[in-house]
């Protein structure tokens, strides 16, 4: 079994190139870089500011068109898609969790949860009760009601955690979740998270600057010269 999962990583990045151009200069962020995330795996992106992790997250989560390379999803190669596909896989099949959480202020949290349902196709009555369910396992169930201004800075994080993979994605990418909290906060949310995606089977690459939170995970990996590489 572990060496079919080597064999299809429910992730890979391979010989993916991604340069920005400021002033006409040339920025390289990604060269040649590969990278596999197995099914079920927990892995951590530590890298230091500047580094190129969001752009590395972004061109995973199909957020951004590699300049050279593939991104393959499931064992599907995405480099071909038009903008309506990839928008497609990234709303069913990949959740994103920042910093900041982006929870729409005018909603409550349960709507919050509801929206990326609904958007999917799901009726009102059945999102409610998963966005109800999934807000109770992050430990936030009783302020469902709430809008964002009116939890705190770890509620709206698991709320946001909770919309991110309210659609029972294959992957959950997550960019410095925990960046903007006090560590006491940050590790509660921490746990949330990782109860979740292991008891979900979720596979999860994690950016974070917290190396304490890193040591949990199944795997760590930074970027260097364009590449991503083991620690």
């Amino acid at each position: 079994m572990a060496n079919k999962q080597l064999r299809n990583p429910i992730l890979k990045l391979t010989g993916v190139d991604r340069a920005y151009h400021e002033a006409g200069r040339e920025l390289v962020i990604l060269k040649d870089a590969d990278f596999s995330l197995q099914r079920g795996e927990m892995v951590a992106l530590v890298a230091p500011s500047g580094a190129g992790k969001s752009t590395l997250l972004h061109t995973a989560g199909l957020l951004e068109h590699p300049d050279k390379g593939d991104v393959i999803l499931d064992g599907r190669s995405c480099s071909a898609l038009s903008d309506d596909e990839r928008t497609a896989i990234r709303r069913n099949d990949v959740g994103f969790v920042y910093q900041f959480h982006h929870l729409l202020p005018e909603f409550s949290a349960l709507e919050n949860v509801m929206i990326p349902q609904m958007v999917r196709g799901l009726s009102p009555a059945a999102a409610a009760e998963r966005a109800q369910q999934l807000l109770d396992y992050m430990k936030v169930g009783p302020r469902a009601s709430h809008r964002p201004s009116e939890l705190s800075g770890g509620e709206q994080q698991r709320v946001a955690i909770a919309r991110a993979v309210a659609n029972a994605p294959l992957v959950l990418l997550a960019d410095e979740p925990t960046g903007n909290l006090d560590p006491q906060t940050a590790g509660y949310v921490f746990d949330a998270l990782e109860a979740l995606v292991r008891q979900s089977g979720l596979s999860a690459l994690i950016a974070t600057h917290n190396h304490e939170l890193a040591a949990r995970m199944d795997r760590r990996v930074t970027l260097k010269d364009g590449k991503v590489v083991d620690i």
